[in-house]
């Protein structure tokens, strides 16, 4: 039987597993957290994505566990309204019965998924990569914590930040271009009494989101600000400032976060009390990955570990888990006779996609979704047979 072990179990980690199961192929997925992560904001599954829900079977559980929004508020940075809207909302599009689009919690759809490749897909939580060595018949990897083992593929589903690329590819400054500006997620409690309403509050180059979720018990705060010097690549061919001063020290990138958001009054101190406390914080810059290949032998990358988007074009998750079927599908019909073959068409078929959805984040200047037209054009721009 074919062997494949998926880094990350995030959205495209998780469907993929789905799929390749559904495929009779033995799968492994290593995640450095402990479990299933939480938290993270609202995504959006359009086009093409929608089908691959429907494949997998959950569909219709998506469409039941998508958000509620009746429309929006923009605010000053003082809390007075300029303007508010019941067609559309900034985060998510148009509203209303005139979109197929399903919005739903982040963890919301990776729990969907993970219920659907639970049961024959093999979890290893808090655990990491740590060296990969391949020849003409295995991917020989070893782990932080486990024993080392070998796998006919090995896909890296983790991230802007992906271990894996970094192991098989090297370092994440050649292939990371930061858009110049950086993005804090995190749940407040609904202290402001909200009803399936979004409240925007901005000044300048800062703004912050707010939006209730779980029957409108709780809040998940968005908040965005540009970062000045960090857009495109430097002058040695890598990227400069693709991560918030601090690294991944969450300390350091709260009091980042705390000064920026400190600059809008209104309702801030709370929202700031609210983030120290939040169990579920994160926090990283608005980035896109770009590489002249995604597969090297049977090492291959998947979502944003690969193309990353960026949350500004809207399209991320619905890229993850695009290329989650693709490449399930590109694996099982070489039936473990040629996987570099496999990896390579699965490239071919997918990288259009990408690079289409991509470009409707570095095009679009504005906040919010990007153009319509566009993204009608980019969330369909790919045939799942």
């Amino acid at each position: 039987m074919q062997t494949v072990l998926v880094s990350g179990a995030g959205v495209a980690g998780v469907a993929l597993a789905a799929q390749l199961r559904r495929h009779g192929v033995a799968v492994t997925v290593v995640e450095r957290a402990p479990g299933l992560r939480p938290g993270g904001h609202a995504i959006d599954v359009r086009g093409v994505a929608l089908d691959v829900l429907d494949r997998i079977g959950v569909l219709a559980e998506a469409r039941r566990m998508r958000t509620r929004t009746r429309g929006m508020t923009m605010l000053d940075g003082d809390g007075e309204e300029l303007w508010s809207s019941t067609e559309f909302a900034l985060s998510s599009g148009p509203l209303g019965d005139g979109t197929d689009d399903v919005e739903l919690l982040r963890e919301d759809l990776v729990r969907l998924l993970y219920g659907r490749a639970r049961d024959g897909v093999e979890y290893v939580f808090g655990d990491r990569v740590t060296a990969l060595d391949q020849d003409d018949a295995a991917v020989h990897v070893a782990f932080e914590c486990g024993a080392p083992r070998s796998f006919d593929v090995v896909v890296g589903a983790d991230g802007l930040h992906s271990g894996v690329r970094r192991l098989a590819f090297g370092a994440e400054e050649e292939f990371l271009s930061p858009l110049g500006a950086q993005v804090a997620v995190y749940t407040a409690e609904n202290f402001l009494g909200l009803e399936d309403w979004q409240v925007w509050c901005g000044e300048d180059d800062t703004t912050f989101c707010l939006y209730p979720v779980r029957g409108n018990s709780e809040l998940r705060v968005t908040a965005g600000f540009a970062v000045p010097g960090t857009s495109g690549r430097d002058g040695t061919g890598g990227t400069s400032g693709t991560r918030v001063p601090g690294d991944r020290d969450t300390a350091r990138q709260k009091a980042f976060v705390a000064e920026r958001m400190g600059r809008l009054r209104w309702e801030t101190p709370a929202l700031l009390k609210a983030m120290d406390e939040a169990p579920d914080f994160y926090c990283d810059a608005m980035a896109q990955v770009h590489m002249d290949r995604w597969s090297r032998g049977r090492v291959t990358l998947l979502g944003d570990a690969g193309y990353c988007p960026s949350p500004l074009s809207g399209q991320g998750t619905s890229l993850a888990l695009a290329g989650a079927h693709v490449l399930a599908d590109e694996i099982a019909t070489a039936g473990g006779g040629d996987p570099a073959r496999a990896l390579a068409s699965y490239e071919e078929r997918m990288r259009p996609f990408a690079e289409i959805n991509q470009a409707l984040a570095t095009a679009h200047s504005g906040r919010g979704m990007p153009d319509g037209s566009a993204m009608d054009e980019a969330k369909n721009a790919l045939s799942l047979d």
